[in-house]
């Protein structure tokens, strides 16, 4: 397995562990909660600036132009610190439009992206990240196209400012942007999560007009199937992170909490799943880092791609069973809401999903690897 943390990872992970312990401690967590957006604006703007935005984003379009491993130390440090923004599905989309390779719709949006401006990801019409039918429809309209359909748990739609969007243009499957202007009134309708401190809605593009040079260049398909496999690794590294705070948390209270005279930490039935946490989220920290490694520009091979889906199934699992440990053990008190425990459970059962749960690919590395 090969595993390599460039300079410039190692400083990123060490600006972004200090970066997110300051900006999103739990109170700063629990009062997002109810909020509207869900995420700081501030903090948006703070990291914009400090370029995390266009890590992956060629120097010619105001990036730094580190690949798109160089984003897994930050999100790793936002999911340790359960620091939701839309970060994961901004760079997803500036990632788009670079392999892509539509030049003109590069220079046109990469540099606002880099610069703070919210992007999102509409590819989802069922529900099921393993469903790749697309309804949503793009015809020609006057030299413009008009779209017909939906899109579901669309990320930050609220706040959005431009969305990428799968649509079926020709009877061919074809990705193009939609600007926030386009859609109708009351088009975007929050949908409720699991876990709180994410955003997602539905979003009908029915009768949003855009112009045809809104359609992105390149195999739609192949594009696609990429931005899925780097999409279940940067979650996968979210839930690394949150999988390690939740163990922080759960060892935390095993070394306070008291009962019949001893400290519960020191019993060996607390003391073993204790233990099986901890090599899960190193296991699942060494499977993220070397999918990290392989990934570059080019489209994803089989390394590449087998490499994702191992880390998005181990640090899915990794963290379902670091947060039910932490449930369990806070006693009666990690069933209420106002214990830390529900935090990490609520998001676990959400990271799982997200991108494909770990059954969904394993059924898929099954093909990779043995057939």
């Amino acid at each position: 397995m090969a595993i390599g943390l460039s300079e410039e990872q190692g400083m990123l992970l060490d600006t972004a562990r200090e970066f997110c312990r300051d900006r999103s401690a739990i109170p700063a967590v629990r009062a997002l909660l109810q909020s509207e957006s869900g995420f700081d604006a501030q903090v948006w703007q703070e990291i914009a600036e400090l370029g995390w935005l266009g890590v992956a984003v060629g120097e010619a379009h105001g990036g730094s132009g580190l690949g798109m491993g160089s984003a897994i130390p930050i999100v790793e440090c936002m999911g340790k610190r359960l620091l939701s923004t839309p970060y994961i599905t901004t760079v997803l989309v500036a990632e788009a439009l670079q392999r892509a390779q539509s030049h003109a719709l590069c220079e046109r949006h990469l540099p606002a992206i880099v610069g703070g401006q919210i992007a999102t990801l509409a590819l989802l019409e069922s529900g099921d990240w393993g469903e790749d039918t697309i309804e949503l429809t793009a015809t020609d309209a006057g030299g413009d196209l008009q779209l017909a359909g939906s899109k579901t748990q669309v990320a930050y739609a609220v706040q959005a400012e431009l969305f990428l969007v799968s649509a079926t243009y020709q009877n061919e499957a074809r990705l193009l942007l939609v600007p926030a202007s386009a859609l109708g009134e009351g088009a975007v309708r929050r949908q409720t999560n699991i876990d709180e401190t994410r955003r997602s809605s539905r979003v009908d593009f029915t009768g949003a007009t855009v112009s045809s040079d809104s359609l992105l260049s390149g195999d739609a398909t192949a594009i696609i199937r990429d931005l899925r496999l780097l999409g279940a690794l940067l979650y996968a590294a979210e839930a690394a992170g949150s999988t390690a705070a939740c163990m922080d948390l759960t060892v935390d209270y095993l070394k306070t909490r008291k009962q019949f005279g001893h400290l519960i930490g020191s019993y060996q039935s607390l003391k073993h799943p204790m233990v099986e946490v901890l090599c899960d989220m190193d296991n699942a920290r060494s499977f993220v880092y070397h999918a990290a490694t392989l990934v570059s520009e080019a489209s994803l091979d089989e390394d590449a791609e087998s490499a994702c889906r191992m880390a998005k199934a181990q640090a899915s699992e990794a963290l379902k069973f670091a947060a039910d440990r932490a449930v369990q053990f806070h006693g009666g008190m990690g069933f209420t809401y106002e214990c830390d425990a529900q935090l990490y459970i609520r998001r676990a059962q959400w990271s799982q999903q997200v991108f494909g749960d770990a059954y969904h690919h394993r059924k898929r590395l099954a093909s990779l690897l043995l057939d």
